[in-house]
């Protein structure tokens, strides 16, 4: 059974109260996807945040924007320019359908980022609570939507020494919550709130039922995929070529896969028996 609290008007006035303040005195107004909200910069940080910490974004997303400052030249690149400016962030599946969605915009949306949730859904990389994140911070509509930093926020207030929350136990709160002539704002306050909380508490999204633990990267197929396209995208490789490579680390089974899988995906693509980046 799914019990959410109800918390009196005093109570949600003392809330709101509490993250504004933190906010207006600790947020990160430094942020530069804070300073230019346009559709682009967001998807841009969004996807580039997914799984990744805002320290590490903070130098890779300027010089993207440098490299690629609009969906037109960022649909107009290759996927190994692509490549090599999303190096250093991780999961290469995220830039990738960036340049997808970039593609997408331009060729099928006359260069404008739809603002139906239905239409955001549907972009490559971008379920709902992307969709919803975008929805606020681009064109600042007062969505409901959940991200881990949201989720600890009201864990802390709502839920404390509670286990098992599930995320429909949070979204009364979070849409009753939310400021509706500025949510854009509001969600950096609980974000940064939040951020803070995981810093001084301990990750409270433990006590969700959503909580899943990152798996280890060293040694996982996700490493693997990694040095593959690496060495691809240094040049272009014959199957032969990367046996001898990966012959004591991983099996030929597990090279043929994941070369089949990331051609597949669009990554790359086998011509006279080279493997090389699309």
């Amino acid at each position: 059974m799914i019990i959410t609290p109800k918390p009196n008007t005093k109570q949600l006035q003392s809330f709101t109260k509490t993250v504004w303040d933190y906010y207006h005195t600790h947020g990160r107004h430094d942020l530069t996807w804070r300073h230019d909200t346009s559709p682009y910069s967001i998807v841009v940080s969004e996807i580039m945040l997914q799984q990744t910490q805002v320290t590490r974004v903070m130098t890779k997303y300027a010089s993207f924007m440098k490299k690629f400052p609009n969906w037109k030249k960022l649909a107009q690149a290759s996927v190994s320019e692509v490549l090599s400016e999303w190096k250093g962030l991780g999961y290469n599946r995220r830039g990738l359908a960036l340049h997808n969605i970039a593609k997408i915009v331009t060729e099928t949306c006359k260069g404008t980022l739809p603002q139906d949730l239905e239409q955001l859904e549907a972009l490559p990389h971008i379920g709902p609570n992307t969709a919803r994140s975008i929805s606020a911070f681009a064109f600042n509509i007062p969505v409901t939507f959940i991200e881990t930093n949201v989720r600890t926020v009201f864990i802390h207030h709502f839920f404390k020494d509670k286990t098992a929350v599930h995320d429909k136990q949070l979204m009364p709160l979070i849409e009753k919550t939310v400021d509706q002539t500025r949510p854009r704002e509001w969600y950096w306050a609980l974000m940064d709130y939040g951020s803070h909380l995981k810093q001084t508490l301990g990750n409270l999204s433990r006590q969700s039922t959503h909580y899943k633990k990152q798996s280890a990267f060293k040694g996982s197929n996700r490493e693997f995929r990694s040095k593959i396209l690496t060495l691809i995208h240094e040049k272009s490789r014959t199957e032969h070529e990367l046996e001898k490579i990966f012959h004591e680390s991983f099996d030929k089974e597990a090279l043929m896969k994941n070369l089949h899988d990331m051609k597949r995906e669009g990554f790359i693509k086998n011509e006279r028996n080279m493997w090389k980046i699309v």
